[in-house]
């Protein structure tokens, strides 16, 4: 480089100076050249003497590289120069990647303070990140780039203090979001790892990020690289997405109702063969599990945890976590973390602790996946963080879940044990990781029992009926029995506590639970014995666990017992182990490292099997009673009866208040349903309203119509008033047409009912003859009646035809008047507008006159003539009403008399059958005493004139009886 020779002085110009002196010279020249290019040369150099004279280049040209973004913004080629000098002496990546091993531990806390030295020189004067932030908007890639990268290094060293300048600036996080649009890879990769840095710890900035729609954007580039198959990329992205989500529900709420939980279900997708993951993808999805574990975690507020659950479920994400847990080749770890993911995801959700209670795995029978992730914990040869996760899991499950509390105890009750053993159930893994020779199976097993039984006072009675087989031909022993002789037995000091957990979780808030533990004469003497000895540090937790559990028996003791009483019991304290000895072990528990950190979490997680020792459901049962049982042990009895009397009282309270929020609650219900009707009323009430108004409306508009016809008709009617007068004084009046009219109404209606009445009695004479035509062709001795009843009916016809003829002839008439009155009412009509014409002569008004009296009186003469032929025709009416009367009668005497006849003829048809019978029995009888018997045709034959004589006989009888009957 001919500069750097002219500048150092060439080889042949004597001692080579030193690199601070070539480096005070290259300042020199970028600050007094007034050439372009010379700056430029200057400030090459420079950068390439900046790796290995990082101190003095950032003592000695730090200023000028300033001055030079700040004079030189024209020339890219500089200004990328000098961004990247910068770059190498404020970052320590550099540094740490030349180091060698044995240099490392001396040097390390130099690199970082040089670092943040340089740092906090640049960024002293704020103007100089608001320059960078507009060097950052170029396009160029000379000057995008390495303004990237030594914003990125400036966050790293100074991180709280570089975010409070950007985030003052105008419209700072904005500018630096457009790097994620850039279509460069490099820009963009080197622009998420910049946000990682900008939104570390900072909520202010993670929510600006956030709505600056930086989901949206990290969730396309994840797509677009394949998700989990992705690259390094994916990793930076969604350590980005953590970085904005985690401990923060604003940016949580935009996530959930972005709807970009839906986006997530394609990460999780996992073919049948998952052998041979690659590292990166191992990385990529455990970060995955992670994010969903962020938006689903414990700490969050409880309304958006049981959100996002129910966004999970619903869209498919929890159905496909559970095929990633129960499928096979998946590494160990990933795994766990999806054990641990689907916990939270279910973890006090009914609707998701139902579903992964229905899951099976694809085993041959089908198990629950409970019971499979059961097998996994309780089996000493599966990694401790393995086994951590399916306990937390279970607690998950179980966590405000009494159904699935109550499906576990069931397994264990001997109602519902499976008799053929065939499948392994819950209950049975339970019971055989608390009874097994590894010390952490019986931990876990107790635990998770102990999360069965939590706040649930039903679930602790029915454990009581639990029994063991503990060998055979021994009886069976209770489940709470076998807890108490294991404890006794001083096995390992986790098995003990454990235990004892279990025990304190079952008695606590349940009587009968402590009776029954109280029943054995053992229990209380074994730990008052376990209270009452010194021992080492180690065993200092089981003592402060016994007094715990003694003080629980003594605090919910139902004095049931007479040898186990409060008092009693109490006594026995002071006597063998001494009060405030007592409160002392009992303190053990919360003062414990372990009891601290079991506290922190739901999550078990421990560095070693070792410090497995507390359960962090168990933490929050200390922390209630310890201070109950603590004033328990100092109360007397008259204290303990003003306390059961208070808790009477309180438990009466708590009646009415609950018999009162029922009321409320009903209440509640009346008013929001009163609301709702008053709203329906309301909103009828305004429609009423409207259509009031509409029609007052209407009505107005009618009133106003009426006035002006009113108007009108009053010209209208002094106009006529003339005419009118001349109408009247010669006699013609609308009202005598009108009575006319209604006259004719009138006769119409009579004609009309007498037509009805007429069909009647034809309907009654053809009844009558179609029953006289059946009787007459049943006797011919019945002839004679018969003709006189049809000469008789046929006059009726004869009269009913002379009525027909009348009463068309009176039709006629009508329908004649009829046209007659149409007539009179068109000639009315056309007499108005002759009356109202002034001009008409007076001559055809005098004529209608006359003509309309003399119609008026032909048809009154006619109306006349119709009153009288209605007269006569009711007569008629009359008589043939009587003559039909009298027709009835004759025809149901005659119906009578056929009657008795056809029953005379049966009667007589079995005489004869009778005798007919007789008579061939006594044949018979002669045939058999050997009489010639004539046979049937002889005697028929002979027989001939007999019948002909009997039939004679039979015509004059059946003529003497017809001669009675008509006298």
């Amino acid at each position: 480089m001919n500069f750097l020779r002219g500048v150092m002085g060439g080889p042949s110009a004597g001692p080579q100076p030193s690199g601070a002196d070539t480096i005070q010279k290259l300042c020199d020249r970028v600050a007094s050249s007034t050439l372009l290019d010379d700056r430029r040369d200057a400030v090459r150099a420079l950068k390439s003497l900046s790796k290995k004279y990082r101190l003095e280049v950032g003592i000695q040209a730090m200023e000028h590289l300033i001055h030079v973004l700040q004079t030189d913004r024209s020339d890219s080629e500089i200004i990328g120069y000098a961004l990247d000098t910068l770059y190498n002496v404020i970052s320590n990546d550099l540094e740490e990647e030349e180091q060698d091993d044995s240099e490392e531990e001396n040097s390390a806390k130099q690199v970082d303070d040089l670092g943040s030295q340089f740092t906090e020189i640049f960024i002293k004067q704020q103007e100089n990140v608001t320059l960078l932030l507009t060097l950052v908007e170029e396009f160029d890639f000379h000057v995008r780039w390495p303004g990237v990268k030594l914003l990125t290094s400036l966050l790293k060293q100074q991180g709280p203090q570089v975010q409070q300048i950007i985030l003052v600036s105008p419209m700072g996080v904005s500018r630096l979001m457009d790097l994620l649009a850039d279509s460069r890879e490099v820009i963009r990769n080197d622009g998420v790892l910049l946000l990682q840095q900008l939104t570390k710890s900072n909520a202010a900035i993670q929510k600006i990020v956030a709505f600056e729609n930086a989901f949206e954007r990290l969730l396309d580039i994840i797509t677009e690289e394949g998700n989990s198959d992705g690259g390094i990329v994916v990793e930076d992205c969604l350590l980005l997405l953590q970085n904005l989500l985690k401990n923060n529900n604003s940016n949580q709420n935009f996530f959930k109702e972005g709807s970009y939980i839906q986006r997530m279900k394609p990460w999780f997708e996992v073919g049948d063969d998952n052998s041979g993951w690659s590292a990166q993808k191992v990385t990529n999805l455990h970060l995955m599990l992670q994010l969903v574990r962020v938006l689903v975690s414990p700490t969050n507020p409880p309304g958006a945890t049981s959100s996002c659950q129910k966004a999970m479920f619903h869209c498919g994400l929890l159905q496909q976590l559970c095929t990633i847990l129960m499928a096979t080749g998946v590494p160990a770890d990933i795994l766990t973390e999806t054990i641990n993911t689907v916990s939270e995801v279910i973890r006090g959700c009914q609707t998701n602790q139902d579903y992964f209670a229905s899951v099976n795995a694809p085993s041959n029978p089908p198990r629950p996946a409970i019971v499979v992730l059961l097998m996994s914990m309780v089996n000493e040869r599966q990694p401790f963080v393995l086994r951590c996760a399916v306990l937390y899991c279970f607690q998950c499950f179980l966590y405000k879940n009494q159904k699935g509390q109550g499906e576990i105890v069931s397994t264990l009750l001997p109602s519902t044990i499976d008799a053929t053993g065939n499948s392994v159930s819950a209950g049975q893994l339970l019971c055989g990781g608390l009874f097994s020779t590894d010390s952490l199976s019986n931990w876990c097993a107790a635990v998770a029992l102990a999360h069965a039984l939590q706040e649930n006072g039903t679930l602790k009675e029915q454990l009581l009926r639990v029994q063991l087989a503990t060998s055979i031909g021994n009886p069976p022993v209770s489940l709470l029995q076998q807890c108490t002789n294991i404890l006794s037995q001083g096995s390992k000091v986790q098995t003990r506590v454990g235990l004892l957990m279990l025990l304190c979780t079952w008695l606590s808030n349940c009587s009968i639970a402590v009776t029954h533990f109280l029943h054995n004469p053992a229990n209380v003497p074994f730990l008052t014995g376990q209270i009452a000895e010194n021992l080492g540090e180690e065993e200092q937790l089981v003592q402060g666990l016994c007094a715990l559990l003694l003080g629980i028996s003594i605090y919910y003791n139902d004095n049931s017992l007479e040898n186990y009483r409060k008092e009693k019991l109490k006594q026995l304290i002071e006597k063998r182990i001494g009060r405030e000895n007592f409160i002392e072990k009992l303190g053990f528990i919360s003062k414990h490292e372990l009891y601290s950190r079991a506290a922190q979490k739901p999550q078990p997680s421990f560095s070693s099997p070792d410090h497995m020792m507390f359960d962090h459901e168990f933490t929050k049962l200390v922390k209630e009673l310890e201070g109950v049982i603590s004033k328990a042990i100092y109360k007397s009895s008259e204290e303990d009866k003003k306390e059961e009397e208070v808790k009477k009282t309180l438990e009466q309270h708590d009646n009415i208040v609950t018999h009162y929020k029922k009321v409320i609650r009903e209440q509640d219900q009346e008013l929001e349903e009163l609301k709702q009707r008053i709203s329906t009323l309301t909103s009828q009430n305004e429609q009423l309203q409207a259509t009031v108004t509409q029609q007052v409306s209407q009505i107005q508009q009618h009133k106003d119509q009426y006035n002006l016809l009113k108007v009108q008709l009053g010209k209208d009617t002094q106009h006529h008033n003339s005419h009118g007068d001349t109408l009247q004084m010669n006699g013609i009046q609308t009202e005598e047409v009108s009575k006319l009219k209604e006259e004719l109404e009138e006769w119409k209606n009579k004609h009309e009912l007498l037509q009805g009445q007429l069909k009647e009695k034809d309907s009654v004479i053809e009844k009558l003859n179609s029953s006289q035509l059946e009787m007459g062709a049943t006797e011919q001795s019945l002839q004679t009646s018969r003709f006189g009843g049809l000469e008789h009916s046929n006059d009726l016809q004869k009269e009913l035809e002379m009525l027909r003829s009348q009463i068309q002839l009176q039709a006629a008439e009508i329908s004649k008047l009829q046209m007659e009155n149409q007539k009179l009412q068109v000639m009315n009509t056309a007499a108005d507008p002759m009356l109202g014409d002034s001009g008409a002569p007076a001559a055809t008004s005098s004529e209608l006159e006359a003509r309309l009296e003399q119609e008026i009186k032909e048809l009154k003469s006619q109306v006349k003539a119709l009153s009288e032929e209605k007269e006569s025709l009711k007569q008629q009416l009359d008589s043939s009403t009587s003559t039909v009367a009298i027709l009835q009668d004759k025809n149901s005497r005659l119906e009578r008399e056929v009657a008795e006849s056809k029953k005379e003829q049966d009667d007589l048809l079995v005489l004869l059958a009778d005798q007919d019978q007789k008579i061939s029995a006594q044949k018979m009888k002669l045939k058999d005493f050997g009489v010639a018997v004539e046979d049937e045709d002889d005697t028929e034959s002979g027989d001939q004139g007999d019948e002909d004589e009997d039939g004679d006989e039979d015509e004059q009888d059946e003529n003497a009886a017809v001669c009675y009957q008509e006298n």
